[in-house]
């Protein structure tokens, strides 16, 4: 849309544009500002830019660009001795302009920001449209980025299903070869287990032939002494040898139970720690091998607050934080304005680390803890406490906001508790699956 202010015809000085100068565009003028900003007095300036005036181009454009778009736009004067630097800089441009044809092969965005500053007829249809192509370009630009980064997350997804492939196949082997190790074992242990009762056969029968040696007569008593020592000597090599075979079965059963766990317990390890690092989607493994959810005896967060204690002890939160993995998220704020509202911004947030560190090398848990960017005037030079992860909000998007993102990021069925007086914050998060603790509870237990 092209408004008229009563110049005459095809006076493009007349013309106006009703929406704000593409930002490509606005840059563009801005550098021909600049470059022919050193080509004037220091009183041909604008009092408001002669202190750019002995500045290089470049450091020019940069401090002094919201300056010298302003100047340009509210100063004709101003902006008829820029253009006529430009005419003298780019001739060709100019006349291609001033005659309606601009040239096909010029880049839109220096064609509209000579039109800007030059204004003949038509310069706004051409700053319009340069900002179009310019959207355009953005939105192809955005969709090649959004392509190559489907590729490649598809590549990743591809190495990552053969890493777990590979992995599975190594483990099962490990296992075989342990089931052959531990059969072996027993075949062992069995072997032992008969030469034990082959030896107290023995040892019986040596018994009886003693108890025979001494129902003889005494014209005998010096033979049987004799042989009484000969089988009390060989019924202490049979015990040796019965304990003996005793203790190796003992050793042999712990080995083998010792190798068993170990074996199990990396076996449980490696699954656990693919799970985690991996995170895939159900393809080729069971769906139900990777999801992350309170098996039947464990409790879970509906089960402690069913439990007979009022609904503002502390020790419910002490309860929901001993649960596996559990993951504690705070409202910074509205935490430390509900506890110390009376102290500077600065101090209270300290004040909250610090405890929460403390918290967190109590329980175990993972702690995070949130706060509001738009309270801050510039950014906060932090070293956050051991255990506790701080994050701040991005311009545009609230502490609330950015609860909800931590709580829908993470897996269904982990423990999560966000402590947060905010009744749309807990009415939110609760729809997601997370446990909200009221502000109070968390500063009494901290305290």
């Amino acid at each position: 849309m092209v408004e008229t202010t009563g110049g005459g015809p095809g006076d493009g000085t007349a013309e106006v544009l009703d929406r704000p100068l593409p930002d490509g565009v606005r840059r563009r003028v801005v550098q021909i500002v600049s470059d022919g900003f050193g080509g004037l007095t220091l009183a041909e300036l604008p009092a408001q830019l002669r202190q750019y005036a002995r500045f290089a181009p470049n450091r020019r454009a940069k401090f002094a660009g919201n300056a010298m778009a302003a100047a340009l736009e509210s100063d004709t004067l101003f902006r008829q001795r820029i253009g006529e630097k430009l005419r003298e800089a780019q001739p060709e441009l100019a006349g291609a302009l001033d005659s309606g044809s601009p040239p096909p092969a010029a880049d839109p965005l220096d064609v509209a920001a000579a039109a800007y500053v030059l204004r003949p007829t038509g310069w706004v249809k051409l700053v319009a449209a340069a900002g179009e192509e310019a959207q355009r370009a953005d939105a192809e630009r955005a969709d090649e980025e959004s392509r190559a980064e489907l590729d490649r997350l598809r590549e990743e997804l591809a190495r990552a299903r053969e890493q777990t492939r590979a992995e599975t196949e190594r483990l099962r082997a490990e296992l075989d070869a342990a089931k052959k190790e531990a059969e072996s074992l027993h075949r062992k242990l069995r072997a032992a287990l008969s030469d034990v009762k082959r030896g107290e056969a023995a040892l019986r029968k040596m018994q009886g032939e003693m108890e025979a040696g001494r129902a003889e007569g005494q014209a005998q008593v010096s033979a049987a002494e004799s042989e009484s020592r000969r089988l009390k000597a060989r019924l202490g090599e049979v015990e040796a040898a019965l304990e003996a075979s005793r203790r190796a079965a003992r050793e042999g059963r712990s080995v083998e139970d010792m190798r068993l766990r170990l074996l199990l317990d990396t076996v449980l390890d490696s699954a656990q720690g693919l799970r985690r690092e991996l995170a895939l989607p159900p393809v080729s493994m069971r769906p139900a091998d990777t999801v992350d959810a309170v098996e039947p005896g464990r409790m879970t967060p509906k089960d402690i607050a069913a439990r007979a204690l009022s609904e503002h002890d502390p020790a419910i939160l002490d309860q929901l934080l001993a649960l596996p993995q559990a993951h504690l998220v705070v409202d910074g704020y509205n935490v430390t304005k509900t506890g110390y509202p009376q102290m500077p911004l600065e101090k209270q947030r300290l004040r909250l680390l610090g405890q929460l560190s403390q918290l967190a090398a109590q329980t175990g848990a993972e702690v995070t803890c949130v706060f509001d960017g738009a309270e801050l005037a510039a950014p906060v030079l932090l070293a956050p406490p051991r255990g506790v992860r701080v994050l701040f909000s991005k311009p545009g998007v609230t502490a609330d906001e950015l609860i909800r993102q931590l709580v829908r990021a993470e897996p269904p069925g982990r423990p999560v508790i966000v402590a947060s007086t905010d009744r749309e914050v807990a009415d939110g998060v609760a729809k997601a699956g997370a446990r909200p603790v009221a502000s109070a509870m968390l500063l009494k237990r901290l305290s």
